[in-house]
């Protein structure tokens, strides 16, 4: 039922962009330091886990309508609040937008419902380079035996972002997913594109990341808008980290590594949040957590339940590889005991939860 009433409050804000109009003005810049370090002072110590529920192998399948699980989702995110988890970060996408624009903002719209009841506040993913190119809506494949996100997908895929001609119905998109959602306090900030040049791209993803920057920022949400730097682009670093409201960054190596770069991300005055941590054998939960914790710096580990993507394989893992002893990513198993009871105790230390 709450679920049902959730949907009729929203019903006036499900239009789509070009029906909407958007506020203008000079507020529609980038954040000042001040705000930027104000908003991040009124948010608890973020932690949380780059999630997608055990039953989708990418994000068309945890997002359309036939497949969206609100059952596992419900179960998983409690799951995760136990762990002290007051954030996740989760990716949407362009496809099931255009297949069904009201249904899929519906379908959010609960989704933020199951978090709140959770006391969870995610941060939406819109775009990204990783894994593979050519995306379809639709039913989509099982996953391959042992291999690491085997059925991830782009989005909007390679030939979209370097096809300057599609890209108004991803500004559509952009300006109708963030303005529906620009003063919605259950979303905690917008991370526009994830891994900007990754599949060899490179700098020819660049010229889309600014574009949907702009896009953002003309919806004039009341969250902060970023896109983490991630590997040594100059060109691609400079603008993320001169275009980001806040700074978010990804390391998967050790503590050592991982106090490094924040050192020198702290110098840009902003708040500094890593999206994407935690590859047991390089980086690990024991010595990267209270790094973490110490420096008051936001953080989501990669994975939250073993499931569909795999991600308990490392990069690389062929198909038929057994199930490694040591996970590469992930914290739980189906049934929500932990991998390691060590790492699920010290969240729960951390974050107060016990």
């Amino acid at each position: 039922m709450r679920y049902v009433l959730s949907l009729m409050t929203l019903s006036a804000l499900l239009v789509h962009a070009e029906d909407k109009p958007f506020r203008g003005g000079t507020e529609t810049g980038r954040w000042t330091e001040e705000r930027a370090n104000q908003w991040y002072s009124k948010q608890p110590w973020l932690v949380g886990c780059n999630f997608i529920p055990s039953t989708a192998i990418n994000q068309l399948e945890m997002w359309q309508a036939d497949t969206f699980d609100i059952k596992t989702i419900d179960k998983e995110l409690k799951w995760a609040s136990e762990l002290g988890f007051n954030t996740v970060r989760v990716y949407l996408h362009d496809l099931t937008w255009r297949e069904d624009a009201r249904g899929f903002k519906s379908r959010i719209n609960q989704f933020l419902d199951i978090a709140a009841d959770h006391g969870i506040r995610p941060a939406f993913v819109l775009f990204d380079d990783c894994w593979n190119a050519d995306p379809k809506s639709g039913k989509q494949p099982e996953p391959i035996p042992s291999v690491h996100n085997s059925g991830w997908v782009q989005s909007p895929g390679k030939a979209v972002v370097n096809d300057p001609a599609s890209w108004p119905r991803l500004e559509r998109y952009v300006r109708d997913i963030v303005g529906t959602f620009a003063e919605d306090q259950r979303v905690l900030f917008w991370d526009l594109y994830n891994e900007p040049g990754n599949s060899k791209q490179g700098t020819k993803s660049l010229p889309l990341l600014k574009r949907t920057f702009d896009w953002a920022r003309a919806a004039n949400p009341t969250q902060p808008l970023s896109a983490g730097v991630w590997f040594e682009s100059r060109e691609l670093n400079d603008y993320q980290l001169a275009a980001s409201d806040i700074i978010t960054f990804h390391n998967y190596g050790n503590a050592k590594s991982l106090s490094r770069q924040i050192r020198s991300l702290n110098k840009n005055g902003r708040p500094v949040i890593c999206t994407e941590w935690l590859r047991r054998g390089h980086s690990d939960v024991v010595s990267c957590l209270p790094v973490f914790k110490s420096k008051q710096i936001g953080c989501y580990n990669w994975g939250l339940v073993s499931g569909k993507t795999q991600t308990i394989y490392a990069w690389g893992t062929k198909e038929g590889d057994p199930e490694p002893t040591t996970w590469f990513h992930d914290l739980l198993r189906k049934d929500g005991t932990p991998f390691d009871p060590k790492e699920a105790s010290l969240f729960r230390q951390l974050t107060n939860r016990r």
